[in-house]
């Protein structure tokens, strides 16, 4: 079946219930599936990258919850105290929250202030 099928005219019901963000009928839609976030149950792993970023030092957080809400805040708030840029990535297999330079020591404070346990470092 293409893509470009779509239903024009249905007066069943379930045939009206499309996804909030890509607008597709839910049989049909291929978002990525978010995961309930429990902390108790987080393992972050922590690690410095430098290879492929022009020499800078980037701070990695990587095995963290699928669940874009949950990291676009949680990655708000870390570059705040962090007081550096950085950015959050959702992949169908990992989520990453990346870090602009060395800054482990105040990672590990936040994370163990929101009790996510961490490896690493």
């Amino acid at each position: 079946m293409s893509s470009n099928l779509r239903t024009v005219f249905s007066t069943d019901p379930k045939d009206k219930v499309n996804c909030p963000n890509c607008k597709r009928n839910l049989t049909e839609c291929k978002c990525l599936k978010q995961e309930m976030v429990d902390t108790s149950k987080i393992t972050a792993v922590l690690r410095l990258e430098k290879n492929g970023r022009g020499g800078k030092i980037v701070t990695v957080i990587e095995k963290l919850p699928r669940n874009e809400t949950y990291l676009k805040e949680l990655c708000r708030e870390i570059k705040a105290r962090c007081a550096s840029g950085g950015t959050h990535r959702l992949t169908s297999d990992q989520s990453v929250i990346e870090i602009q330079g060395d800054k482990l020591d105040i990672v590990k404070k936040i994370l163990t202030q929101k009790s996510i346990k961490f490896k690493g470092f």
